[in-house]
């Protein structure tokens, strides 16, 4: 069988000829393999291990440190990963090609900056971590679960806070227009509507944090954690919002120990070195069907592990962020801009008549209501609106009467 080891150097794989091996037995195969010595290695099936950033905190990952331990035990099979830390360096294995500047061939200006570009992977992300308010986070997956059922991709920008210490919380998701086919997520991104969105997340105190998208179950059979067409788009999206503790979240479908599936969250960022890549247009951006959907392809050479190559594994790319949930005070029960079925005021009505023993500043305290309701004030007044969500204060009275009226009129 086959298993995916991810380290800090990226996706790696080990052959292993027996599937009842133990811990000690699969540490060995990594030193023949990987060339990394046993004494040095700590493994675990918790992908947070690639966090760790001193010996005390290696020590808290028990999963995988008894060595007679089988993996069976651990539901460790064919095509599972397996994380690994490791102290020290190693050079990794990549294609020997020649080298610019050999014999008989000029020095050209390109090489010289492209023998600078070199490859590595980025230890530690600007964010210190990404807080998902639990009621936006479950509204997203939950239609991408029970709708769509995963078989077709969806995306979505995150709104939210960035503390001084780099801690992303993210409070709304907004849906902008999209085709998601099984492996392409499209985005028909419409500007009218996105200043709507950045004029309430404005007056509420937020901005734009990050991206978020699902995987399909088709994807899940890959071996990838990102394909070369999600680095582009996350790489893209990161490099247009110009944060640095920008986000990039995926939601995936993952087998449990019971067989059943269990929807994941997963958040990265791309790293400095990526963003720097496509800013500069290094990536070759048309995708043939033959390409490895786990390589990213340049258009000039780069170097990783010491080699020339023009093709590099997505995972030197991502930098994985600790992720926490969090209760915020936004709801998210109003209908969901541009899903399958199209927001009406009846809607608007249905939502108000539910919530009609509440202050009016709390039931219209979601944003997908007030990004419905914006659609019909002059953009000046927006962020006022909003405002008086954040602030939890009295609605004028003016805002209240034009809601209810629109309301009315279904």
């Amino acid at each position: 069988m086959m298993l995916r080891i991810r380290s800090r150097d990226g996706l790696e794989r080990v052959s292993v000829d027996n599937p009842n091996i133990t811990v000690s037995q699969l540490k060995t195969l990594i030193q023949n393999q990987l060339q990394i010595p046993i004494h040095k290695q700590t493994l675990s099936t918790n992908q947070n291990l690639l966090l760790a950033k001193s010996p005390s905190d290696l020590l808290k990952f028990t999963d995988m440190c008894d060595p007679n331990i089988p993996l069976s035990s651990l539901n460790i099979a064919h095509g599972s990963i397996v994380f690994l830390a490791y102290e020290g360096e190693r050079t990794i294995a990549g294609p020997a090609v020649h080298p610019a500047g050999s014999f008989g061939r000029k020095m050209t200006m390109d090489d010289l900056i492209a023998k600078q570009m070199r490859i590595t992977r980025q230890e530690t992300p600007h964010c210190e971590s990404v807080s998902f308010d639990r009621e936006c986070a479950n509204a997203f997956q939950q239609y991408v679960n029970e709708t769509l059922a995963f078989a077709v991709k969806r995306g979505g920008f995150m709104y939210g806070t960035v503390s001084e210490e780099g801690k992303v919380e993210v409070n709304f998701i907004y849906e902008p227009p999209q085709q998601g086919t099984e492996e392409i997520l499209m985005l028909l991104r419409d500007p009218q509507e996105e200043k709507l969105v950045d004029a309430i997340a404005a007056g509420l105190g937020m901005r734009r944090v990050g991206f978020i998208f699902t995987q399909t179950i088709t994807q899940d059979k890959k071996d990838y954690t990102l394909s070369n067409r999600e680095v582009l788009q996350a790489a893209e999206l990161h490099a247009e919002s110009e944060l640095k503790e920008w986000v990039t979240a995926v939601v995936k479908l993952e087998v449990n120990e019971d067989g059943g599936a269990d929807v994941h969250f997963e958040a990265f960022q791309m790293s400095d070195t990526c963003v720097k890549l496509f800013k500069e247009k290094w990536f070759e951006t048309e995708i043939g069907e033959d390409m490895d959907p786990k390589l990213s392809k340049m258009n000039k050479d780069v170097v990783v592990g010491g080699k020339d190559v023009r093709e590099v594994d997505n995972d030197f790319f991502l930098v994985v962020v600790k992720i926490l949930d969090h209760v915020g005070t936004l709801s998210s029960s109003f209908p969901i801009e541009n899903r399958i079925s199209q927001v009406t005021v009846r809607a608007l009505k249905n939502h108000l008549d539910r919530t009609k023993n509440l202050p009016f500043v709390k039931r219209i305290s979601d944003f997908h209501l007030l990004l419905f309701v914006a659609r019909f004030l002059d953009l000046s007044d927006v962020p006022a609106l909003a405002e008086c969500v954040q602030t939890q204060t009295t609605v004028p009275e003016g805002y209240q009467l034009i809601i209810v009226s629109m309301a009315n009129t279904s």
